[in-house]
């Protein structure tokens, strides 16, 4: 089935409506998303995406609703996504991240969206970023990703974003859990959130000198700062927002391309991925394949390999572009 004939006109025309549509095509893994992608991909790149990871109540949907009051301040419109772990019919952190957010959800230049991260089809990665492109092609000027905690499907989906933001708070072992979990290695800003709880001074001086010697060992360009806030008392947000600024002007036009470029990459990686394995494990029975040999006492690793050469010495010559036809 293809498109509605008049639904990315709808959404490039500023209908709220198509937003939803699309992105619920995306959560699906609906094929008309991808056909309506090609037509509203030329219109896609103007917006900033900033991606908010960090431990579990670090604070990080409180954040969030205060930097959308201070972009609509600025006048600046917003979309919001809000990834949930838990099932968009249950509740769970979903019900609390609308409460937080409730004063923004009557506000026409905030868009805030849930995505549940259990039984989406075709992979959470792959929807959050299809869900950005929306809101992109639609126009806000500000896009910001939220995770609810730091698994990899949350990394690969701040790894989308223009600028990371991590989330950390005192009294939590957040310093600590920060190095061990390599959000670090994902962070262009660091926010001490809670800043008015005992313990939050330390963890921030904690965190500059482990970003120091990343910084040194690695000799990048840029060093993420630590900026102090309480978002709860909206106080520091200003700092949090200069800080994201800050962090786009250092990456410039052709930094950011190249960010922008990377990120493709990995989308194209993704969906390759996803669909080589409901190909090959669907449609040319290697489920099966893979049951039969593990019952007759073959070893996993053995029947991995026999299949991935199998697979392999199909693929194309790259030096004559031909393959083998698949049995």
């Amino acid at each position: 089935m293809e498109p509605k004939p008049n639904i990315v006109e709808r959404l490039l025309g500023g209908d709220r409506r198509a937003v939803a549509r699309l992105i619920s095509w995306a959560e699906a893994g609906d094929p008309r998303f991808a056909r309506a992608l090609s037509m509203f991909y030329g219109h896609i790149g103007r917006t900033h995406r900033v991606g908010v990871t960090g431990p579990p109540g670090a604070g990080k949907s409180t954040l969030v609703n205060e930097l959308a009051i201070a972009h609509r301040a600025a006048d600046r419109t917003v979309g919001i996504l809000a990834v949930d772990p838990s099932s968009p019919f249950t509740g769970g952190a979903l019900l609390g991240d609308r409460i937080r957010m409730e004063d923004r959800t009557t506000d026409s230049g905030v868009f805030i969206r849930s995505m549940a991260s259990r039984d989406s089809h075709g992979g959470l990665a792959r929807a959050a970023v299809d869900a950005c492109d929306v809101m992109d092609a639609y126009g806000f000027d500000e896009v910001i990703v939220e995770t609810v905690g730091v698994g990899q499907a949350e990394y690969d989906v701040v790894s989308a974003a223009d600028t990371v933001l991590v989330v950390l708070c005192p009294g939590a072992g957040d310093g600590i859990q920060a190095m061990k979990s390599g959000l670090l290695e994902v962070a262009d800003v660091l926010a001490v959130n809670k800043a008015d709880q005992p313990g939050a001074d330390r963890l921030a001086t904690d965190l500059e000198e482990a970003v120091e010697l990343r910084h040194a060992s690695r000799d990048a360009d840029w060093t993420p700062p630590v900026v102090s806030c309480s978002a709860g008392r909206a106080e520091g947000i200003d700092r949090v927002l200069d800080a994201v600024a800050a962090h786009r002007a250092h990456m410039g036009t052709d930094g950011l391309e190249a960010r922008r470029a990377r990120m493709r990459e990995g989308q194209v990686r993704r969906l390759v991925h996803e669909g080589l394995e409901a190909e090959l494990w669907q449609g040319h029975g290697l489920a099966e394949r893979a049951a039969a040999a593990l019952d007759s006492g073959a070893a996993p690793y053995d029947v991995a390999g026999e299949i991935l050469a199998d697979v392999t010495r199909r693929l194309p010559d790259p030096g004559t572009n031909r393959t083998e036809p698949v049995s």
